[in-house]
């Protein structure tokens, strides 16, 4: 295999790891609730301390990764985050869950921004979107596989299995780098004393990408960490029954991203890319609105059909959120302004969960918070236009 596409294999594998080791809690939500007796509360402070840690951690993920280097980056990255998901196996209280959970968050945070840069590094300009959208529909592959295995690996062998074996399964992964990765393209180190903070915190570019990643990414943590419990709460499906809507809802995610990226390659070659930067964005942040009816339907499937929509258009929005990214900002700073993007998306993450959790305790619904989704990439298009107004002439 070429060493690209091995690469870009590899890439593929941990991000499946990652998403399968984060979304484990959620989908043995009501097994974990009823063993250690958590409550809604809990639980939504549970996944708002995952997201602080990481967002705390991505203040430092992204310069760790420019100058550590793509080659250590990555299976640091994957090696210390798969270690921490096997910690939860051998968690008995809520705080050694809390333990574990930030654990976890800290060392996730070194993915995004080792991921993308490796991407933007190995990859032309003009395949760096679709290899994005390959990598993110990645992400929802990992979402898709795992309704499907970890409840049936935690009935078969216990919840605590779920946990180990997930985590072990990327210390296979790093082994695999080292035996298999391609040398990977590396930009010029970055000296210690480096101005890059200053440079990146003046630049309306980074504010830009900040923001957008905000509005945007805080969906889809929501819906990680609540839409089993949402078809939980609102059907009364069973982890077992709604491993299908689950799984069909991040298939449409997978798809999205595909299609967004892709949709931009055949684009740009007609309108220009900047343009079709900007019609894409659009285009998905129209195709999320109807995602604040999902809680008024009474039926299942147009239910998942709506969260399907939503995440399909979250994917598509995000690969070319990224691809912008990789083409407006400098290289030298580009595993910075990354983690930066997802320390804004955590922090918007983190607040979301913790309300969600406080909402549905105090008896109150869904409604409002689907609302807000459904607005939220509008609101992100709009952010980007108005702090980059320029972006549709970008390369």
């Amino acid at each position: 295999m070429p060493g690209r596409g091995r690469l870009l294999l590899l890439l593929i594998a941990a991000s499946v790891l990652n998403y399968a080791d984060r979304q484990i809690i959620a989908l043995l939500k009501p097994a974990l609730s009823a063993d250690l007796g958590w409550t809604d509360e809990d639980y939504g402070s549970l996944t708002a301390a995952f997201q602080g840690a990481a967002a705390i951690a991505l203040i430092f993920a992204g310069r760790l990764v420019d100058r550590l280097g793509l080659a250590r980056a990555n299976p640091l990255a994957v090696g210390s985050w798969s270690l921490a998901a096997m910690l939860h196996g051998a968690a008995t209280r809520l705080p050694h869950f809390f333990a574990a959970r930030i654990l976890l968050g800290s060392t996730e945070a070194l993915g995004t921004p080792a991921a993308v840069k490796t991407i933007a590094a190995a990859y032309p300009a003009h395949q760096r979107t679709l290899a994005l959208g390959v990598l993110n529909a990645a992400n929802s592959l990992g979402a898709i596989l795992a309704p499907l295995a970890i409840p049936l690996l935690a009935a078969t062998f216990g919840w605590r299995a779920a946990f180990l074996t997930t985590g072990g399964l990327g210390l296979v992964w790093v082994a695999c780098w080292y035996g298999a990765a391609p040398a990977v393209p590396e930009a010029a180190p970055v000296p210690s004393g480096s101005t890059e903070w200053g440079e990146a915190l003046r630049d309306r570019r980074t504010w830009a990408i900040a923001g957008a990643k905000a509005f945007s990414d805080q969906v889809w943590w929501f819906l990680l960490y609540w839409a089993p419990d949402f078809f939980h709460r609102t059907f009364a499906l069973d982890a077992g029954a709604s491993a299908l809507p689950v799984s069909a809802i991040y298939v449409a995610a997978a798809a999205g991203a595909l299609l967004g990226s892709a949709g931009y390659g055949r684009l740009s070659v007609r309108i220009g890319a900047g343009r079709a930067r900007v019609a894409v964005l659009l285009l998905c942040g129209l195709a999320a609105l109807p995602a604040a009816l999902a809680p008024h339907v009474g039926d299942v499937r147009l239910a998942a059909a709506l969260l399907a929509l939503i995440l399909a258009a979250h994917q598509g929005f995000s690969s070319n959120l990224f691809g912008l990214l990789a083409d407006i900002v400098p290289a030298r700073r580009l595993g910075l302004v990354t983690g930066i993007g997802a320390l804004s998306g955590n922090l918007a993450g983190m607040a979301v969960l913790k309300a969600t959790g406080a909402v549905l305790g105090g008896g109150g619904g869904y409604a409002p918070l689907f609302a807000l989704a459904g607005c939220s990439y509008l609101a992100a298009f709009l952010w980007l236009r108005l702090l980059t107004p320029s972006f549709s002439e970008a390369a």
